[in-house]
């Protein structure tokens, strides 16, 4: 298995980050809120200053169980600036990201708790490179998240062609899903209050997802996520196999998963040391690293 495993803390952590992903978005549709464009201004660095600690409690999680060590840090690390170096290559236009297709794959081989990271600490870098830091970026980074631990949650037995397409129809469905939290982080507030779209403070729930559905569908369902999810779905497509194999590769070479023992020295003895072997040219084996005897 070359998953990161995910241990019961670990695991509640994701549970209680994803809880409170999802009332970072969705409370304007329960309580009535000013429709002022300004108004997640102020919240945004509340919500950052909340992630941060969030992101930390996950990684000391994973650390303290046993399911991330240093080498997996290190591939967190590595990917993370990939994923930065990759996304001003789209740079948005049209909906084109280069972003999220990595961040699917990598969430499939290394499993939920990683891919969550990952999506985090993606988007972060790549906000820092690219000039894009404001208001929007701890949604954007929860919403990331979310992708990476969705990977990471699939059915881990698939192979072959039957993974690449279910990857890239997770991808499709992850485009979209993306596009439709970063609408409503600011639809309630961006739209004004005299239009036929517009969030209604008070309204039925209903209404308000009504009026949210149209806006999403006439806004950016047709255009910039739809780029976005036929990027990740053809990327997933062309490279993904190839991309899978080296990840997987990378991480069998770390054993991620590998546990770590020692030999008990044996009572009275000195502590026993092993010595690596390898073969010689004839049918013995010698210690490497020391000559064949030459006594009789």
């Amino acid at each position: 298995m070359s998953a990161v495993r995910v241990a019961p803390r670990t695991a509640l952590v994701l549970i209680l980050a994803s809880l409170a992903a999802a009332v970072t978005f969705a409370w304007p549709l329960f309580t009535p809120v000013r429709p002022e464009s300004t108004a997640r201004t102020g919240e945004a660095p509340l919500i950052f200053l909340v992630l941060l600690p969030v992101l930390v409690a996950l990684v000391l999680a994973e650390l303290t169980s046993g399911g991330i060590d240093s080498k997996a840090l290190a591939m967190l690390g590595v990917l993370a600036a990939v994923n930065a170096a990759l996304r001003p290559l789209g740079a948005g236009t049209a909906g084109i990201e280069t972003v999220f297709f990595l961040l699917v794959l990598a969430g499939r081989v290394f499993g939920p708790g990683f891919g969550f990271l990952l999506g985090s600490t993606s988007l972060f870098a790549s906000a820092l490179l690219t000039a894009g830091v404001g208001p929007w970026l701890p949604f954007q980074m929860l919403a990331a998240s979310w992708i990476g631990l969705g990977a990471g949650l699939l059915p881990s037995r698939l192979r072959g062609r039957a993974e690449t397409a279910v990857l890239a129809g997770y991808g499709l469905f992850a485009a979209y899903g993306y596009g439709l939290l970063m609408n409503l982080w600011f639809w309630p507030f961006g739209t004004g209050a005299d239009t036929q779209l517009s969030y209604l403070p008070g309204a039925p729930l209903t209404e308000n997802l009504h009026r949210f559905a149209v806006f999403t569908a006439v806004t950016s369902t047709f255009g910039w996520d739809t780029g976005r999810a036929v990027t990740t779905a053809v990327a997933i497509v062309v490279v993904g196999p190839a991309v899978l194999v080296a990840l997987r590769r990378a991480a069998r070479r770390a054993a991620f998963d590998a546990p770590v023992t020692f030999a008990a020295a044996p009572a009275g003895g000195p502590d026993p040391v092993r010595r690596p072997t390898v073969d010689g040219p004839g049918p013995g084996r010698r210690s490497a690293g020391f000559p064949p005897s030459t006594g009789a």
